[in-house]
């Protein structure tokens, strides 16, 4: 049977969000889909795997609802599904911004760039990529010579505007996996000085990108918030640009660590993650609590990042716990 994994986003006002959550779940059970959606407020947000004839279903019903006649779909193949279970649910906020500020990205947001409009512009002197993921995602993958921040979460991001004040001299392409959180980033950079004829999105985010370009010039792979962990974005000039957290080998692989009282979430090549049973250090490893490690190192949708800005993989000391 062939699956296939559908990413869509849309900024909207949604009244009935709370009982749109509720119906949606119900129509989802009924479907046999999986996946993470969330309606809101200010719109809506999902990722959801199936069958082809599944996710088809799916696109129909929701496109059939008049907020989302509209609403356009980032579909990659699988192999099965991308999901263990199906949650749908409302929040105030589809991609939660933090500091009490008020964005509105349905009517203020940077211009749209499409992928090929970007292979046009990437390469003109003044031009920068900015990502505005977390450290997690992009230590495995980003835009050649983008600028990336040391965030956590996307709440962080305002912090950053003092670092980011240089780039208003440049003509800035903004990016994330989807495009969701560009939409909020973007937004909050206009409201603080840039330019709205130097800043931009690109449409459809990583993965759009992929899919129209071949991911030229992407090095490393996409994170996802999935089973999948991350993806391959480029096959045009693949490179490999993060490593093994245990050995310090070039890895993609991600992980999360089998002692649950742990969950780090960082890059650990499959020899390492079996002589270490699952985990992320021997001590994690002898732990009683320890998770059956299947092969995977996927227990949860995410765990605390390994990698923050007061912890470095420290290889030398792996080594000699081995």
């Amino acid at each position: 049977m062939e699956f296939q994994t559908l990413s869509y986003y849309k900024y909207i006002n949604l009244p009935d969000a709370p009982q749109m959550a509720a119906d949606h779940l119900a129509f989802c059970v009924q479907l046999g889909v999986k996946g993470r959606v969330f309606f809101a407020d200010e719109g809506l947000s999902g990722t959801v795997s199936g069958s082809v004839e599944q996710c088809n279903a799916y696109k129909q019903q929701l496109n059939s609802l008049p907020p989302f006649a509209d609403l356009e779909f980032k579909t990659d193949p699988s192999q099965t599904h991308s999901f263990n279970k199906i949650h749908v649910r409302y929040r105030p906020e589809v991609v939660h911004f933090g500091h009490n500020i008020r964005l509105n990205p349905a009517q203020e947001t940077a211009k749209h760039l499409s992928p090929q409009a970007v292979l046009q512009l990437k390469d003109q002197p003044n031009v920068v990529f900015l990502d505005a993921r977390n450290k997690f995602e992009w230590i495995v993958g980003k835009f050649k010579n983008a600028v990336t921040l040391d965030i956590d979460t996307f709440r962080d991001f305002p912090e950053k505007l003092a670092e980011l004040e240089p780039l208003k001299q440049k003509t800035v392409i903004a990016y994330c996996t989807g495009g969701i959180r560009c939409e909020k980033a973007t937004a909050f950079l206009l409201q603080n000085g840039f330019s709205r004829d130097k800043l931009f999105q690109i449409d459809g985010g990583i993965i759009n990108y992929a899919a129209q370009t071949g991911g030229t010039d992407f090095d490393g792979k996409c994170y996802v918030f999935d089973k999948r962990v991350v993806i391959d974005v480029n096959t045009v000039n693949p490179t490999v640009v993060s490593t093994c957290a245990t050995c310090g080998s070039l890895e993609s692989r991600m992980v999360n660590c089998a002692n649950p009282e742990c969950n780090n979430h960082y890059v650990q090549c499959k020899t390492c993650s079996d002589t270490l049973n699952g985990a992320c250090s021997v001590a994690c490893s002898e732990h009683p609590r320890i998770r059956p490690y299947d092969g995977t190192g996927y227990y949860a949708q995410s765990g605390k990042q390994i990698f923050t800005k007061n912890t470095k993989p420290n290889y030398q000391q792996q080594q000699q716990q081995l």
